[in-house]
């Protein structure tokens, strides 16, 4: 008698059931798996802002503690570091003027001078002028507090020297700042951003921040002046920039970053249709990798010519144009593509 039974059609029907139970396991293990990758890479970012967060909390209790001290050059050191971090963190920017201010007073002997049977000159005005002038700077109107201190010194320039230069620098300082950097791009302006900066320098050193600003604002400058005339050397200036300051731009609202890419593909067509190939594969990679953007595409089919040439492949030379347009020279200094 042969053992082996017939398949029934019940046991026929049980075994799609079986695999279907199978692969719901399988996918409910898979996604547990999934599940706790996600997880596990939510808990470390989160770890690691938690411990960034309390590096700065760290750094500017030291700085609060330097200020306190009177030790400033050290607490200028402890709120740089965290304002380089995070310029957001809550409270850094007002300690930071804080340090600047009396940074910026010198200390001076008191000399009490002969008394003069003279009338007491009236000061209210001046006195009214600098709490004004004053109030301004601890509200940030940056151009308020310096028409008022302007005011001030026209109406007696000696009246509370130090603390007024003090005020100046912290006015013009920060205003300079915030015409390099700021998020309406409409409101940026490196040349007057520079300039204050500069009157500032008079009235006390420049801390590393506003000092490296001002260095990057006048790369930008530079190297939008040779914008269409030589890209080469537009490339050169925006490769220092963009790796310290990707966002920073001019009014034209073109960051760094673009423009060093805008200048990269540019040089790298050159290269391509003076026959180096593979200098220009190199140039396009670079782009590719380090500023990603939708705009690349223009450029991949030309990429794509310039490697099959540099392996070997490419059978002739390139085409009698670029395949990204170069446009022609402007009579503007800095035109915007």
């Amino acid at each position: 008698m042969n053992a082996t039974q017939p398949h029934t059609p019940a046991s026929l029907a049980k075994r799609p059931s079986l695999w279907i139970a199978a692969l719901g396991f399988i996918l409910l293990v898979a996604l547990g798996i999934l599940g706790g990758y996600q997880s596990g890479l939510t808990v470390r970012r989160d770890a690691q802002a938690t411990v960034v967060f309390q590096q700065l909390s760290e750094q500017f209790q030291l700085g609060v503690q330097a200020l306190n001290a009177e030790r400033y050059e050290v607490a200028l050191q402890h709120f740089q570091f965290v304002i380089n971090h995070d310029p957001a963190y809550p409270g850094v920017e007002e300690k930071l003027t804080e340090v600047l201010v009396k940074m910026s007073v010198s200390p001076t002997l008191t000399v009490t001078p002969t008394p003069i049977i003279t009338p007491t000159p009236d000061l209210r005005g001046v006195e009214e002028i600098f709490t004004r002038a004053k109030q301004l700077l601890d509200a940030k109107d940056w151009d308020g507090a310096i028409a008022n201190l302007d005011s001030l010194r026209k109406t007696d320039a000696a009246y509370r020297a130090a603390e007024v230069d003090g005020m100046y620098y912290v006015a013009l300082r920060n205003r300079g700042v915030s015409k390099v950097i700021n998020e309406k791009c409409a409101n940026i302006n490196l040349e007057g951003g520079i300039y204050d900066l500069t009157l500032a320098e008079r009235f006390g050193p420049l801390d590393s921040y506003s000092e490296s600003l001002r260095t990057w604002s006048r790369f930008y400058i530079t190297g939008a002046s040779f914008w269409e005339l030589d890209w080469l050397q537009a490339m050169d200036y925006f490769s220092q920039i963009y790796p310290h300051l990707p966002n920073l731009m001019d009014a034209s609202c073109k960051t760094a970053t673009e423009r060093w890419r805008y200048t990269a593909i540019k040089y790298a067509d050159r290269l391509w249709m003076s026959g180096d190939y593979c200098a220009a594969q190199k140039l396009y990679d670079e782009v590719f990798l380090n500023a990603p953007s939708v705009n690349n595409a223009t450029a991949f089919p030309t990429a794509t010519a310039v490697y099959e040439n540099c392996v070997g492949d490419g059978g002739g030379p390139p085409p009698p144009a670029s395949e990204t347009p170069v446009p022609s020279p402007s009579p503007s200094p800095t035109p915007i593509p």
